[in-house]
């Protein structure tokens, strides 16, 4: 006979004896959050009781402080807030059950904006992440109601706790963390005024320690724009983030609809393009440091920011220590991203010359940008700018006006990719009325594909793919040149060793130069493309090019003279040399080849001198 196979039922029994050391040992990830909880819910207390008082017309209340004492002797810490205070009751109800929150009960009695967005936490875990630091907590609290007696709570961080007439005459409440002894580096002055620092510094109550006031209370973000000055923005650039040079610009969010955000946002200076930056975002939940792990705030491309986000609504976990994958955020990335195009484009109206000085130090992460958000392409288009032969940066569009050709139905952009290695190439173009850009960062090879992807207007085009038709001359070619030519092309190819090599030539404008190396558009971005990918250095386009051979070249014409010789050493010579010579306008020689390239230039000197 089989057994049964009906699965057999139960229910997981939870006890609050298990239950309560994870939550005082795990609530949170690091053990220092507790000030900022226990802080957080003195000026909740603060906060709820002036509203209570202008609710209920109870009269004037006392300036809010909170003020926390240090006794090494005896190992304690207390937080002290002149609140709105506990009952007996009260306690009972917000400290003994953990899941309830005090704040909730508040805002669905008192319901409105303003109140909302005034209130910080959850009292009931906030107040349990003192047992992470403390082997006993102790409340003191006198409620604010009338004829409220003075009551006392202690716990040693079991699930059993005492309650009992307090000794508090002052309205407010008072927490004592008696320290567990691996803890005793919250007792020192210096690691509690750091963290007042970190989590309690634009609180706009006073935050005191041992009687000393330690926070600023009034963060340039709670401002309006028009109050304040550039040096404004710089000293408080400093002080979140000392000894940083002087940011490029920023950007003050200061939004109520549709959503809720304050901050203030940087871009620092670089040093160079691949400089990168851990996301520098301070993030405040009504001006309650919260955490600088802000990766989902921005898009990647705007990691490099840096600054403060302030915003009451951040979906955080319960520790608020985590940002959720939440639509919210990604309404405020989708505002910083629009900020940013906006404030490129008033600078670039405003102040050419500042927007250059600044578009060398940002345009890879601007460009970057473009190629990721559809929306920050289409407002950044106009302004994306490139240095250029002219002596000045300039913009797509200034280009065309200036270099387009009325028949053509798109603008050729001419571009180099190492205006060194090519200068000889691109000192030709410009004598023949050429405007280049100069691309100087990794990433244009990219963008410029983007480009012409997202627009119709634009062709890009190299130096070396446009140079040997720009340069080329108006004069036909005979029918007895074209016989010759072959001679030199066979010439040429012998005395390099390489039958396989595609040679052309061609009469070009500027008999200086003997040959130039032609590289297929679409071939050079493809070697670009594969050398980025596996970062090995290679010559774009040099295993497949098209070497031009300028017949009005007096070296070229030697080749030529000397075509049907059999075994001619100088010619042999002149044509190696004419080939590194087009290579090395494209990309210097190196190791052996530079060796060889020396060695010859030295004998064909002496050959010259003895001539």
């Amino acid at each position: 006979m089989s057994k049964s196979t009906t699965p057999q039922k139960g229910k997981i029994s939870i006890h609050t004896e298990n239950i309560f050391p994870i939550i005082k040992k795990w609530l949170y990830s690091e053990h220092e959050i507790f000030l900022r909880e226990l802080v957080s819910n003195a000026v909740d207390a603060i906060s709820k009781r002036h509203k209570i008082a202008i609710k209920e017309s109870l009269g004037a209340t006392p300036e809010g402080r909170v003020n926390i004492s240090l006794d090494k002797e005896n190992k304690t810490i207390t937080i002290s807030d002149n609140g709105l205070g506990m009952t007996k009751d009260e306690i009972e109800k917000y400290i003994t059950q953990i899941a309830f929150s005090g704040a909730e009960e508040f805002l669905s009695k008192y319901d409105d904006k303003e109140e909302k967005t005034g209130i910080i936490g959850h009292f009931g875990l906030g107040f349990y992440s003192s047992f992470m630091v403390a082997k006993k907590v102790e409340i003191n609290s006198l409620s604010y109601q009338k004829e409220a007696e003075a009551s006392h709570w202690s716990c040693t961080g079991s699930t059993e706790y005492e309650i009992s007439e307090g000794n508090r005459t002052e309205v407010g409440t008072d927490i004592i963390l008696h320290v567990s002894d691996d803890q005793t580096e919250y007792l020192e002055e210096a690691r509690i005024e750091t963290l007042i620092k970190k989590y309690a510094n634009f609180l706009p109550i006073e935050i005191a320690l041992n009687d000393e006031v330690k926070n600023e209370r009034n963060p340039l973000w709670t401002k309006q724009p028009q109050e304040l000055e550039d040096k404004d923005y710089t000293d408080f650039y400093q002080t979140l983030f000392p000894f940083q040079q002087e940011p490029l610009f920023w950007i003050h969010l200061n939004v109520d609809y549709p959503f809720n955000v304050q901050g203030i946002l940087y871009f620092p200076r670089m040093s160079h393009e691949l400089e990168t930056h851990k996301s520098k975002i301070k993030l405040f939940c009504k001006q309650v440091f919260v955490t600088d792990n802000s990766e989902n705030v921005l898009p990647e491309f705007l990691t490099v920011l840096q600054g403060c986000i302030d915003c009451p609504e951040l979906p955080l976990n319960v520790s608020r220590s985590a940002l959720q994958n939440d639509p919210y955020i990604q309404k405020i990335s989708k505002h910083v991203v629009k900020k940013v195009a906006d404030k490129l484009n008033e600078i670039s109206k405003q102040d050419k010359d500042a927007f250059i000085t600044m578009w060398k130090d940002i345009h890879p992460f601007i460009k970057y940008g473009m190629m990721n958000d559809d929306e920050f392409y289409k407002k950044c288009e106009p302004i994306v700018a490139f240095e250029s032969t002219s002596g000045e940066f300039t913009t797509l569009a200034d280009y065309a006006k200036t270099n387009k050709n009325e028949s053509d139905e798109k603008t050729t952009i001419i571009y180099s990719t190492d205006k060194n290695s090519q200068a000889s190439t691109i000192a030709s173009l410009k004598e023949q009325g050429k405007e280049i850009l100069l691309l100087d960062a990794r990433i244009d090879s990219h963008f410029i594909q983007f480009v012409e992807s997202k627009s119709n207007n634009f062709e890009f085009k190299s130096v070396d793919s446009v140079a040997a038709d720009a340069l080329q001359s108006q004069d036909e070619t005979t029918d007895e040149e074209k016989s010759s030519n072959d001679d030199l092309i066979t010439a040429f190819k012998t005395d390099l060793g390489n039958e396989t090599l595609t040679v052309e030539v061609a009469k070009l404008g500027n008999e200086e130069i003997p040959a130039i190396l032609k590289v297929d558009e679409s071939l050079k971005r493809m070697v670009e493309m594969s050398s980025m990918m596996s970062g090995k250095s290679s010559i774009p386009g040099l295993s497949m090019h098209t070497v031009v051979l300028n017949s009005n070249n007096p070296a070229v014409k030697l080749i030529l003279s000397k075509a049907k010789t059999d075994n001619d050493t100088e010619r042999q010579l002149v044509s190696e040399h004419v080939y590194d010579l087009a290579r090395m306008a494209s990309k210097p020689l190196e190791g052996d080849e530079m060796a060889k390239f020396i060695k010859r230039s030295q004998t064909l000197l002496v050959k010259s001198s003895q001539a």
